[in-house]
């Protein structure tokens, strides 16, 4: 590997870390409150590390948000809209956000937020990645996947031309989910926030290495890429008339195949997956996603390669 092929990318120097951006997801809620009053444990030399409660009134209240969901409105038409007295509360704090941390698209933007979620999937520790194309943040997966070995770490790709995801976490110029479960809302378990811990950690160790000097070089990755988004099963009257099958509940990231059962009537009939294409479903069966009409996500599996990259700063100064 010559030193032409290195890719200079600058150094990660703003930092901020968002819980409760979903005010009924305790792990994010309680390790943000804590780095808050002690942040010892997330700062790393050579950057600014913030912790930030996104919705405080959600929090508040135990609740995912106060009128709609923070984690879908940062688009222009909303990041744009006139203040007025009847505005949604998540939409004028999606603004203050913007204020803070962005503006969203700029170069004042900060460099990185990691976004805390947790679910009631049975996804295990999750990273989410919305840029196909940001070697950056995929070097950043790899190395927090290598330091959780043997423990699986799924990485979700949400890249898609008709689905969009305008989440909280992309003010920044790179975003990074986190997404923790099987979680209930409005409870915290242990094993669950110490899981999430560990990924902020190792995360913030990797941008610490990268802004000495360190030299990361190509990578690859495996990623699921969302698809679909699969609803239940509905009569005329829009209400839903079958669960998730007992064989698919809790199977997030595991393949479906052909006649593999999906769905089950309180009459006990089994609706099944009638596609030749071999899917990995995740968000399966997630709590807040009845309201959106969303049973779980279709996937597919690839693979995703990340350049050789270094510090352009550090690099400049040797």
């Amino acid at each position: 590997m010559t030193s032409s092929s290195v890719v200079d990318k600058p150094p990660v120097r703003r930092v901020a870390i968002f819980g409760g951006t979903h005010g009924n997801e305790l792990s994010g809620v309680f390790l943000v409150k804590h780095w808050q009053e002690n942040g010892a444990e997330i700062q790393r030399t050579g950057m600014e590390v913030k912790p930030f409660l996104t919705n405080p009134r959600a929090v508040k209240k135990c609740t995912r948000y106060i009128d709609c969901d923070l984690n879908r409105v940062f688009d222009p038409d909303n990041l744009g809209r006139t203040v007025v007295e009847d505005i949604p509360y998540e939409v004028r704090r999606a603004q203050e956000i913007n204020h803070i941390f962005g503006p969203k698209g700029s170069d004042d933007a900060y460099d990185l937020i990691f976004d805390l979620h947790n679910t009631t999937s049975n996804m295990g520790g999750t990273l989410i990645l919305e840029n196909s194309r940001d070697d950056f943040t995929i070097q950043m997966f790899h190395y927090i996947k290598n330091a959780l070995a043997p423990e699986h770490c799924p990485v979700l790709l949400i890249e898609h031309p008709s689905l969009k995801y305008a989440t909280t976490r992309s003010v920044a110029k790179h975003p990074v989910g986190v997404e923790v479960g099987p979680q209930p809302q409005g409870v915290l378990r242990a094993d669950i926030l110490d899981k999430m811990r560990k990924i902020v950690k190792h995360g913030l160790d990797f941008v610490q290495l990268f802004n000495e000097g360190k030299k990361f070089p190509p990578c690859t990755i495996e990623v699921f890429k969302i698809m679909e988004k699969v609803d239940y099963p509905r009569n005329k009257n829009d209400d839903v008339i079958a669960i998730i099958h007992p064989k698919l509940q809790d199977q997030d990231w595991q393949p479906l195949n052909n006649g593999d059962p999906l769905f089950l009537t309180l009459d006990g009939e089994v609706i099944a997956y009638k596609e030749d294409c071999t899917v990995y479903p995740t968000f399966i069966n997630e709590a807040a996603y009845y309201e959106k009409k969303q049973a779980f996500v279709k996937t597919v599996k690839m693979k995703l390669t990340a350049k050789h990259i270094r510090s352009s700063v550090l690099h400049l100064n040797t």
